[in-house]
């Protein structure tokens, strides 16, 4: 990572292409951690309301299995949704946050159950005190948690569409053919994937031919593994064409958003 970069996540792959990414800042990230805790309180409360029936029962066990309770939904709401929601919880994909790994690499559920047990500590004393502290004088806005699960939080960026005559060339998009899978692509497709793509699209003639090759052909596999198109339409098309063909999907659906909600084309994800 670049150090130079101020609360950006600079990723340098094996080619030397470099890609950068906006990071959430402590006030950001805080935000939606308050809209966190008012859905663990929300639940919570519905679980305590279930539970009432064991106060008839035996006080004790009602308040021990109040407290296991709320223990485990406060860890497992950021574990089970960041897993379910590829690094996002409820406040964080109203304010348009995810969490990744801090190396660009696959988030593993190992590093989301690190975060996620560590934030007690960095709740201390009130009000997140010691997690924001960290975030605010940490280069990558980390908090405890993110530097022992080697994560950060970034931020989804308006998506300024490109020119696609000179991204897409005028070839035929094969895949447009399946509407049904475009649809799930579209649905499937990370801002930050997307975003990566755009940027070794507009910079593939500075790549020299090795380097170019490798990049698209990991690029089309992350692609190819959110939705798998038939053979008829990918084959004979190089890495780079399939790239360029999931981007036009991607770049159609965002113009006819802009087209048909004005109001939404400051950010289209």
């Amino acid at each position: 990572m670049n150090r130079t970069a101020q609360r950006r996540l600079a990723i340098r792959t094996p080619e030397g292409v470099e890609f950068s990414l906006a990071l959430a800042g402590p006030m950001t990230r805080f935000l939606a951690w308050t809209l966190d805790a008012f859905a663990i309180g929300a639940a919570a409360s519905a679980i305590n309301k279930l539970l009432l029936i064991l106060a008839f029962i035996s006080p004790d066990l009602a308040i021990a299995t109040t407290t296991l309770s709320f223990f485990v939904l406060s860890i497992g709401y950021g574990i089970g949704l960041e897993w379910l929601w590829r690094g996002q919880t409820i406040g964080k994909r109203v304010l348009g946050l995810r969490v990744m790994d801090a190396r660009g690499f696959k988030l593993h559920v190992s590093q989301i159950v690190i975060r996620n047990v560590l934030r007690a500590v960095d709740t201390l004393p009130v009000f997140y005190m010691v997690g924001g502290i960290a975030c605010a004088v940490n280069e990558y806005s980390q908090r405890l948690g993110d530097i022992a699960a080697n994560t950060v939080v970034v931020r989804r960026q308006p998506l300024t569409i490109p020119d696609t005559s000179v991204l897409l060339g005028e070839r035929y998009n094969s895949l447009l053919a399946y509407p049904n899978l475009a649809m799930r692509l579209r649905h499937r497709a990370k801002p930050e994937l997307v975003e990566i793509a755009l940027e070794a699209l507009s910079r593939r003639d500075t790549l020299d031919p090795g380097a170019r090759l490798r990049v698209f052909d990991e690029l089309a596999a992350q692609f190819r593994a959110l939705v798998e198109f038939p053979e008829e339409a990918t084959l004979q098309i190089t890495s780079e064409q399939y790239v360029r063909n999931c981007i036009e999907i991607l770049l159609k659906a965002a113009v006819r958003s802009v087209v048909v909600h004005p109001a939404a084309a400051q950010e289209v994800s």
